[in-house]
């Protein structure tokens, strides 16, 4: 029995300690990616449009001022966490790439010790989303679809611009701190509801129904997106870091702190390439 209890003592004291060690390990941030290696080009601007809902109009004036920027690309590089699986909080990294209005494409890495365990391809280019990892891969699902659709115009909370320049989106005025963002999705329009901070005039949330799982009979649930104002890298813009969650969870499945933005870059290639 003394030996059986030792080998019982040993495997549990290796167990605890397997345990420690990933705990550690997801303790520790990856390095952020490198730069972007491409020239920022300038902007074009338009006057702010007439006739916001008010407290969009105080967003605008607040973020851009009275001259709006064109903004036809974007790649964003950061940090954050993920809930991958098991509810599992994971440092990772990641890269968003925009061609503004049309096809986006993430790159994911979540990490321990710094290292990449997971890998993550998705998108969606040409009104067909996509997504690759080593669990599966799902490839121009009608759910999938209009779940990565909104998260092409929810992004933009990065490049808000995009919100009045592109002629295809509109605002409808709800409160004084509340307004209905219409974006289009194929032959017909999404929404978000967007709530603004009555004291900051910023975004602090924007919610919207969209589909989580693929198959024809799976429900849409709320999707909650929140601006959470946290000290980012990225210096100057108060919309860096953000979390997603579903309603259903009841807290975020992901944080994302927005380290480095490049506007108006070339993507034709890289947004259809995968990893960084």
């Amino acid at each position: 029995m003394g030996i059986i209890r030792n080998i019982l003592f040993i495997i549990a004291g290796g167990s605890v300690g397997i345990v420690f060690l990933v705990w550690v390990g997801l303790k520790v941030q990856p390095k952020a990616f490198p730069p972007f290696p491409a020239q920022i080009q300038s902007s074009k601007t338009i006057s702010l449009p007439a006739g916001l809902p008010a407290p969009v109009e105080r967003f605008y004036k607040i973020v851009y001022g009275e001259e709006i920027p064109e903004i036809e690309t974007m790649v964003i590089l950061g940090r954050g966490t993920l809930k991958p699986f098991m509810n599992i909080t994971v440092p990772a990294r990641f890269v968003f790439v925009h061609d503004a209005g049309k096809d986006y494409r993430h790159y994911f890495e979540a990490t321990i010790f710094g290292i990449p365990i997971l890998k993550v391809n998705e998108g969606y280019i040409d009104g067909r989303s996509y997504f690759e990892s080593p669990m599966a891969s799902i490839t121009n699902d009608p759910n999938s679809n209009q779940a990565a659709n909104l998260t092409l115009w929810a992004e933009a909370i990065w490049f808000p611009a995009i919100w009045v320049t592109d002629s295809r989106v509109h605002w409808e005025a709800v409160d004084e701190d509340t307004a209905l963002l219409y974006v289009p999705f194929e032959n017909d329009e999404e929404n978000f509801l967007v709530r603004f901070n009555p004291k900051t005039g910023l975004i602090d949330m924007m919610e919207t129904m969209r589909y989580r799982d693929t198959g024809e009979d799976q429900p849409k649930i709320l999707w909650i997106l929140r601006n959470e104002y946290r000290q980012s890298l990225a210096e100057g813009n108060p919309l860096s870091v953000g979390s997603a969650m579903w309603l259903d969870q009841g807290s975020p499945w992901a944080y994302f702190d927005a380290e480095q933005i490049f506007l108006n870059v070339d993507v034709s290639m890289y947004i259809r390439q995968s990893g960084y």
